[in-house]
C-alpha cells in the first residue's frame, strides 16, 4: 500500500480545485489559493511528483457517444488465482465497452463497469466476452438508472 503524503491546508485547496475544474489556469488556481503564481506552480508539480495528483480527464457522456445503456457486472471468476486474474482483467481492460474494471473482496470477483449501445449488444457482451471464458463461474447484472458523482476526494479531518 502507498503511503499517503503529507499534504497542507493549500495543496488541499489546490486538490479541490482542480477535482471541480482540472482547467483552471495557474494564475487562476493561484489566485483562488491566494498564493503566488509561481508557488502555485510549484505545489501542483510536486502533487504530481509525489502522485497525488495522477492525471487529468475528460468526463464524457457515455450515450452521446451511442451508449445510452450502462450495467455493472458483478462476476466470479473460478479459480481466483493470479495467472487467471490477471489474464481476465487484460481481456476486459482491452474492450471498448468497459469503462472501469474493480477486484473486489465477498462473493463477486469483479465488478466491471459498462456503456452499451443496447440491451442486445449488453447480452452480446455478457455471452460473448464473459461467459464464454472457462474461469468465468457467474455474471450478474445491474443496470444503471441514472449516476450522480461525487464531490471532491481529499483526506480524511
Amino acid at each position: 500500500m502507498t503511503a499517503s503524503v503529507e499534504l497542507s491546508p493549500v495543496d488541499l485547496e489546490i486538490l479541490r480545485q482542480l477535482q471541480n475544474d482540472a482547467r483552471i489556469t495557474n494564475k487562476d488556481l493561484a489566485a483562488a489559493v491566494g498564493i503566488a503564481p509561481s508557488t502555485c506552480l510549484d505545489r501542483v508539480n510536486r502533487l504530481r511528483e509525489t502522485g497525488v495528483i495522477t492525471g487529468q480527464h475528460a468526463a464524457v457522456d457515455a450515450a452521446k457517444l451511442g451508449r445510452p445503456l450502462e450495467a455493472f457486472l458483478f462476476v466470479q471468476v473460478r479459480p481466483h488465482r493470479r495467472p487467471l486474474v490477471d489474464a481476465f482483467v487484460r481481456h476486459l481492460l482491452g474492450l471498448p465497452e468497459v469503462r472501469a474494471v474493480y477486484h473486489l473482496t465477498g462473493p463477486d470477483d469483479f465488478l466491471a463497469h459498462v456503456a452499451v449501445a443496447s440491451a442486445g449488444e449488453l447480452q452480446r457482451l455478457v455471452l460473448d466476452e464473459l461467459t464464454a471464458r472457462d474461469e468465468i463461474a457467474r455474471v450478474h447484472t445491474n443496470l444503471v438508472f441514472q449516476h450522480w458523482a461525487g464531490g471532491p476526494l481529499l483526506p480524511p479531518p
